[in-house]
């Protein structure tokens, strides 16, 4: 093993201890939120992060892939924030159930994160992510997607050489409100599709699960709608439990 690499490694595993939880006042919840928001909505900065939105996408569906016991062949990433997860394995309930964990992951690995920082453990988040993002690397099958995840990586490799205890803790909550806007975002996306670009609908996981499992598309949108809402719940619970301990 490389200098670099036994260097890098020893921090990933350093990180893996819980820190002070981020104090968060009312102050600091707006520039949480402002920073999330700055993150997600505005185009010129959605063309960056969105890209990492759409990467946890696609990390749902190999996950799911692998949990039903199917093999994972690769993984594309592309800079118009389209992707696929190339798997391989039985269809029938593993198909649907691979298929269905794309829209409603960035939302839940969102709500991980604020819960993360919120109870102390946004060095173990943070080391958790790197070690992902670095799998994979091994996964990716076309040039863009490696830039992608290099870029992650590299990203990852930063804060946890540099980042403060403090720093970590704002910015995984950061990253971790703002997954939950571009979950919301991409989900209006797809709903659209759906509605007006049929052209497009070859794209959409409801169309595919729709086409696998005989369930109308509609009612697979509706199921994304309603655990990316149990998320914003849930992460809207954590940030008040967490506003209420520092006031």
């Amino acid at each position: 093993m490389s200098e670099f690499a036994s260097v890098w490694w020893g921090l990933v595993v350093g990180g893996f201890s819980m820190v002070p939880a981020p104090v968060i006042g009312e102050l600091h919840l707006a520039g949480i939120l402002g920073a999330a928001v700055v993150l997600s909505l505005p185009a010129v900065t959605w063309r960056y992060f969105g890209l990492f939105v759409t990467t946890v996408h696609e990390l749902g569906h190999a996950v799911a892939a692998l949990v039903s016991l199917q093999r994972v062949s690769g993984i594309e990433l592309r800079f118009d924030h389209s992707g696929v997860t190339m798997t391989r394995g039985r269809g029938g309930w593993r198909a649907v159930w691979t298929a269905f964990w794309g829209y409603p992951v960035p939302a839940l690995v969102g709500t991980g994160l604020v819960g993360a920082a919120v109870s102390g453990a946004a060095s173990i988040a943070l080391s958790l992510s790197a070690l992902i993002l670095l799998a994979l690397v091994f996964l990716i099958r076309n040039v863009q997607g490696f830039v992608v995840a290099g870029l992650l990586v590299g990203l990852s490799t930063a804060l946890v050489w540099y980042a403060s205890p403090a720093l970590t803790g704002y910015a995984t909550l950061s990253t971790g409100v703002a997954l939950l806007v571009g979950a919301v975002k991409d989900w209006f996306k797809v709903t659209a599709v759906h509605i007006r670009r049929h052209s497009a609908l070859a794209s959409s996981d409801a169309y595919l699960l729709a086409q696998r499992s005989g369930v109308p598309a509609v009612v697979w949108l509706g199921l994304f709608a309603c655990i990316i809402g149990g998320c914003i719940l849930g992460t809207a619970g954590l940030l008040y439990g967490a506003v209420f301990r520092s006031s």
